[in-house]
C-alpha cells in the first residue's frame, strides 16, 4: 500500500469516529477522530504505519487527558448569574400604588412596575415592602 492509501484509511477512520460522536454526544469519539486526522496528515510524510499509529494514540490520549477534566469542571460549576426578569425574583420592592389580586404598582430596581398580589385575598398599601415571587409578562407578582 502507498502513502495515499494510508491517509485515505485514516480519514475514513476519522469519519467513523465522528458518527458515534454525533449519535452519543461522547466527546471522546471526537478526540479519537482528531487523532485519526493527525495520523492522516503524517501519512503524507511517512509510509511507516507504526509511526502513524503511535501518533494517533499520542494525539488522541493527550486530547482525552487534557479536555475531559476541563469539560468536567465546566459541567460542575454552578449556573451563571441570573439575568433579566429571572434576576428580579426574590428581590424586595416598595408598593407605590395599592396592590391587590388584579392591579397595583411597585418600585423595583429603581423602576415602577405593574404588580398584583400572589394571594388573591391580600392587599398591600403604599409604602409596604413586598417580595417579588415571579414576573408574569410585565407584571410583578408579589407577596
Amino acid at each position: 500500500m502507498g502513502s495515499v492509501d494510508f491517509w485515505v484509511w485514516w480519514l475514513i477512520a476519522a469519519g467513523g469516529f465522528a458518527i458515534p460522536l454525533v449519535l452519543t454526544a461522547m466527546p471522546e469519539f471526537g478526540m479519537l477522530s482528531v487523532g485519526a486526522v493527525a495520523a492522516a496528515a503524517v501519512s503524507g510524510i511517512t509510509d511507516n504505519l507504526a509511526v502513524q499509529v503511535v501518533l494517533f494514540c499520542v494525539v488522541s490520549t493527550a486530547l482525552i487527558l487534557v479536555v475531559r477534566p476541563i469539560a468536567r469542571r465546566s459541567r460542575e460549576q454552578p449556573p451563571g448569574v441570573s439575568t433579566g426578569v429571572d434576576a428580579l425574583k426574590g428581590r424586595s420592592a416598595v408598593v407605590v400604588e395599592r396592590v391587590d389580586a388584579h392591579r397595583g404598582q411597585v418600585k423595583l430596581a429603581g423602576e415602577v412596575w405593574s404588580a398584583r398580589a400572589l394571594d388573591g385575598g391580600e392587599i398591600f398599601e403604599p409604602g409596604t415592602q413586598v417580595s417579588i415571587v415571579e414576573i408574569d409578562g410585565a407584571t410583578a407578582v408579589v407577596m
